[in-house]
């Protein structure tokens, strides 16, 4: 009994169907990525060469910030150093509408974070003159 040998086709795989969706990804998230620029504020301070005299105004508001970052507005110490207690605490000082000059006070040690977030109550509550006390360096 003779067989006959089937013809096989031979197999082969076509990618084009699977390069046409490998490009349509790549077009579709270069178009809805969003590429942000990131910017970069270059300071240069300022030096002072002689001491300052400090104006002595009645109606100034002092925060002081401690080494571990707890609050104290005109010496009076806050709860916790939340934003809302620090906010409602100054609220309380300014009254009218015009706004003192702010002071701020802090350790050396005291976290960045807990200066910027009495600079940033400060900003939302309309004060325009703030200073941050410093001391004169030993040379």
């Amino acid at each position: 009994m003779k067989f006959q040998r089937q013809n096989r086709e031979e197999v082969s795989v076509n990618l084009t169907p699977l390069i046409d969706v490998v490009f349509l990804l790549l077009i579709f998230f270069m178009v809805s990525t969003t590429f942000t620029k990131e910017s970069h504020l270059e300071i240069d301070l300022p030096q002072a060469s002689e001491e300052t005299t400090v104006q002595d105004t009645p109606k100034a508001i002092e925060i002081i910030i401690d080494e571990e970052g707890q609050y104290s507005v005109n010496g009076a110490p806050l709860v916790n150093t939340q934003e809302k207690t620090l906010r409602q605490a100054m609220l309380k000082l300014i009254g009218g509408d015009d706004r003192p000059a702010l002071v701020i006070t802090a350790d050396a040690k005291t976290p960045h974070q807990s200066v910027v977030t009495a600079m940033d109550v400060s900003g939302k509550l309309g004060f325009e003159k703030l200073s941050i006390t410093t001391k004169q360096s030993a040379e």
